[in-house]
C-alpha cells in the first residue's frame, strides 16, 4: 500500500487548520482521510489479472508489437514493463493497457520480468502494487533472420545478384538444361529461348536444373577477436560486433541451402570446438537454433584443431568467418588452411570496417588527423598481406561491409556451384 498525491495534499491542507482551528477538528480529519485510504488500498488489495503477449523468439533490430492487458474491475491502474538493457521498449508504462513496441539490440536469450501494476482505489487516496505472477519469461533473439529470408527470396525468384559480381551462367545455380517453361517478370535477360519464343508467339525461357546434395560448412571463429565492434548501428547503442555480423551471414548462407536443396552444418569455435552440426538436408533452422546466442571469448582461436574436425569429410564448401586484421593472429590460420584447402573449397570470409575505409578516405584537418590515417593505413595494409597469404595457401578471400557481407557469402557460395567446385 502507498499514499496518492491526493491524500498528500488533502492531508498538508488539513494540517493548516491547526493555524486556523481547535487542535482536535484537524487531527479528527487527518485520521478520517488515512482511514479512507487505508479502505481505499484495501478495496483493491486483490491482485489483478494481467495478460501479456506472448514474446517468443525475435530477430536482431525487429521491431515487434507488445500488449500488456490488465482487468482491474474498473479501478485506475498503471501498469509497468521492465525489461533488460540489451531490449528497448517504447513506452515502458501507460495507463489501463500497454501497447509498445520492443526492439531487441542484442542477440542471445534475455530474461524479461514480469509487469508491474499499480491499482488505485475509488477515492484516488490509496493505491497498492502488484506483480504479476510466474517467473520471467526467456525471449530469444535471433540474428537479422528478415535480411536472410530476403536473401532467400531473390534466390528463389532468380533476382539475386552477387554484388559487384557479373554473374556467368544462368542464376548461378547450375548449367545443366532441365525445360521449357513461360517467361517471367524476373526472369534473367539469358534465359530467354528465343527459338522457342519465336515458335509459340509468347515469351519463353530456359529452367535449369540445380545442382543438390553439397555440403556446405560454416566455420564461426567466436574467439577474442571476433568480440571487436564494427561499428554502431544508427539509433541502437549496441555495437555490432564482428561475430554478430558473422552469424548473420552464416544463417543466410544455410538458409539458402536449404532453399536449393544442399546440406548445410557448422562448427563455432575459440580453443577449443565449442558447437558442431553435422551438414545435413534443411538444417538451416538448427544451425540458427544452436548459434544465436553464440558469444565471444577471450581465448585464441585454434584453427588447425578445427579444420581437421573438416577435413576428412566429403568435399564441402568450407566458409571460415574469422577477423583478418591482426597480421600476427593470422599466422596460425596461415598454417592451417592447407589443411583444409587439400580437399575443399575454402572460402574465408572477414568484415571489412566501414570506419576505417572511411578514416583513409576523408582529408586529415590536422596533425591527429594524420597520425590516425597512417595507423588505419598500416592496418589495411597487415590486412592485404594476410588475404594474400591465405590465397597462396589455397581459399578464397572475401571481405565486405558488415550490411553486405550475408550477400558477399551467398554470393561465394551460388559461384562455387556454378563452377562444380564442390
Amino acid at each position: 500500500m502507498s499514499p496518492t498525491p491526493r491524500l498528500a495534499g488533502l492531508v498538508a491542507a488539513a494540517a493548516l487548520g491547526f493555524l486556523f482551528l481547535p487542535p482536535a477538528l484537524p487531527t479528527l480529519l487527518i485520521i478520517a482521510l488515512l482511514a479512507a485510504a487505508a479502505g481505499d488500498a484495501l478495496a483493491v488489495r486483490r491482485p489483478p489479472r494481467v495478460d501479456r503477449s506472448p514474446l517468443g523468439i525475435l530477430a536482431r533490430g525487429v521491431p515487434t508489437e507488445v500488449v500488456v492487458d490488465v482487468e482491474a474491475g474498473g479501478a485506475a491502474v498503471r501498469v509497468r514493463q521492465p525489461v533488460p538493457p540489451d531490449l528497448d521498449l517504447d513506452p515502458r508504462e501507460a495507463d489501463g493497457r500497454l501497447t509498445a513496441t520492443l526492439v531487441p539490440r542484442r542477440r542471445g536469450r534475455h530474461p524479461v520480468p514480469p509487469p508491474a501494476v499499480r491499482v488505485g482505489g475509488r477515492f484516488g487516496l490509496g493505491r497498492v502494487h502488484h506483480h504479476a505472477g510466474g517467473p520471467a519469461a526467456e525471449v530469444l533473439v535471433y540474428p537479422d533472420m528478415p535480411a536472410a529470408h530476403r536473401l532467400v527470396t531473390a534466390v528463389r525468384q532468380g533476382r539475386f545478384r552477387d554484388p559487384g559480381v557479373l554473374t556467368r551462367g544462368p542464376l548461378g545455380l547450375g548449367t545443366d538444361f532441365e525445360s521449357i517453361r513461360d517467361y517471367l517478370p524476373d526472369d534473367d535477360i539469358r534465359q530467354v529461348n528465343w527459338r522457342a519464343t519465336a515458335r509459340t508467339g509468347r515469351p519463353m525461357s530456359n529452367q535449369y536444373r540445380v545442382e543438390q546434395d553439397r555440403n556446405v560448412i560454416c566455420c564461426i571463429d567466436a574467439g577474442r577477436l571476433m568480440g571487436a565492434p564494427v561499428s554502431a548501428t544508427p539509433g541502437a547503442g549496441v555495437p555490432l560486433t564482428r561475430l554478430d555480423a558473422a552469424l548473420d551471414a552464416t544463417v543466410a548462407v544455410v538458409l539458402v541451402a536449404d532453399e536449393v536443396g544442399d546440406q548445410a552444418g557448422a562448427i563455432a569455435f575459440d580453443s577449443t570446438v565449442r558447437r558442431r552440426l553435422a551438414p545435413r538436408r534443411r538444417g538451416g533452422q538448427a544451425v540458427v537454433s544452436a548459434l544465436f546466442d553464440l558469444e565471444p571469448t577471450t581465448a585464441d582461436s585454434d584453427y588447425e584443431l578445427t579444420f581437421r574436425q573438416v577435413g576428412g569429410g566429403k568435399r564441402s564448401l568450407v566458409i571460415v568467418f574469422t577477423d583478418l586484421l591482426e597480421e600476427g593472429a593470422a599466422r596460425s590460420l596461415v598454417e592451417a588452411v592447407p589443411v583444409l584447402a587439400r580437399r575443399h573449397h575454402v572460402v574465408v570470409a572477414s568484415v571489412r570496417d566501414p570506419d576505417l575505409d572511411r578514416a583513409v578516405r576523408i582529408p586529415p584537418a590536422e596533425v591527429r588527423d594524420v597520425l590516425a590515417a597512417s595507423v588505419v593505413v598500416e592496418a589495411l595494409d597487415s590486412r592485404a598481406r594476410v588475404a594474400a597469404q591465405l590465397t597462396r595457401a589455397g581459399a578464397e578471400v572475401l571481405e565486405a561491409p558488415p550490411d553486405t557481407l550475408a550477400a558477399a557469402c551467398v554470393g561465394a557460395y551460388l559461384r562455387a556451384k556454378a563452377r562444380s567446385r564442390l
